[in-house]
């Protein structure tokens, strides 16, 4: 009885490791263009900070982005997609375990344009730039400001 019952806890342990992966390991669909480098940068800090990325080179990044409902003037160079969520631009991966991890009623994230000193940004200087939460009307809030 004893045998039988840790056995059904390890077949029930194993059967919960995917779940438990998927949770730790949250996948992003990005769409981007071929020759964009800091998008390829962005997808690396990404994967750095646990994420598993599905990078998809396209010829229309934007139309990605209209399609999440993320307003044009949101835009930048590639749009994430992920559990229900849009990521726009330059987004920091702990805002985006932030937004899994509240669940906002809400399109997704965005990091307008290309603030320099954003994932994917690095370089000679930090300028301050805001991640922005995109409700489903298209209106916007700070979600978090980087200085």
């Amino acid at each position: 009885m004893i045998k039988n019952f840790l056995l059904r806890g390890a077949v029930a342990g194993m059967l919960a490791l995917p779940t438990l992966a998927m949770a730790a390991a949250p996948v992003i669909d990005v769409f981007k263009s071929a020759s964009c480098g800091c998008c390829s940068e962005w997808i690396r800090h990404l994967e750095k900070n646990g994420f598993t990325v599905r990078a998809k080179n396209v010829e229309m990044p934007a139309q990605y982005r209209k399609l999440a409902g993320i307003p044009d003037a949101l835009g930048s160079c590639h749009t994430g997609l992920v559990n229900g969520y849009a990521i726009e631009g330059h987004v920091p991966a702990s805002e985006i375990r932030q937004l899994l991890r509240d669940k906002p009623k809400a399109r997704g994230l965005a990091v307008p344009a290309m603030p320099m000193g954003s994932p994917g940004m690095e370089g000679p200087r930090q300028d301050p730039y805001d991640v922005l939460l995109v409700r489903h009307n298209g209106s916007t809030g700070v979600y978090r400001h980087y200085q």
